[in-house]
């Protein structure tokens, strides 16, 4: 897993499937004060969850959250995923069709959130929690 924040590769993506991995993913993101991203079977298909709730860096304003708001809506457009749940502090996207396709859209997703965490951490006057 990276450190400090640095978005993933799709191969490193923790598959949460369990109770104890998603346990265990999510106290390392928390140790390294990073956005958690994971993947989960579900079934025969895959969900991918976000929570930059286990980085105690500033959470996105909602008025960022538009383009994840965007690319989620045209997965589900497409058929790539039925539902999805996006807001300021998380993310989840559900049922989608092989592991594969879940760890690149967990991996697209992570690193547009934390680059909209970044961008709003560099803007002045933006720098507390919330």
């Amino acid at each position: 897993m990276p450190t400090h924040g640095a978005h993933h590769r799709a191969e490193s993506i923790p598959d949460c499937t369990t109770p104890e991995a998603h346990r265990a993913a999510y106290k390392r993101a928390k140790a390294n004060d990073a956005i958690f991203v994971c993947i989960a079977r579900q079934g025969q298909r895959w969900k991918v969850e976000l929570d930059a709730m286990a980085s105690s860096k500033p959470i996105i304003p909602e008025q960022a959250v538009g383009p994840l708001r965007s690319a989620a809506e045209a997965l589900v457009i497409d058929g790539t995923v039925e539902k999805a749940n996006i807001g300021r502090d998380y993310i989840s996207m559900w049922p989608i069709e092989g592991e594969a396709r879940a760890r690149e859209i967990a991996t697209a997703f992570h690193a547009a959130m934390h680059g909209l965490q970044l961008l709003h951490m560099a803007t002045p006057g933006q720098h507390q929690r919330g």
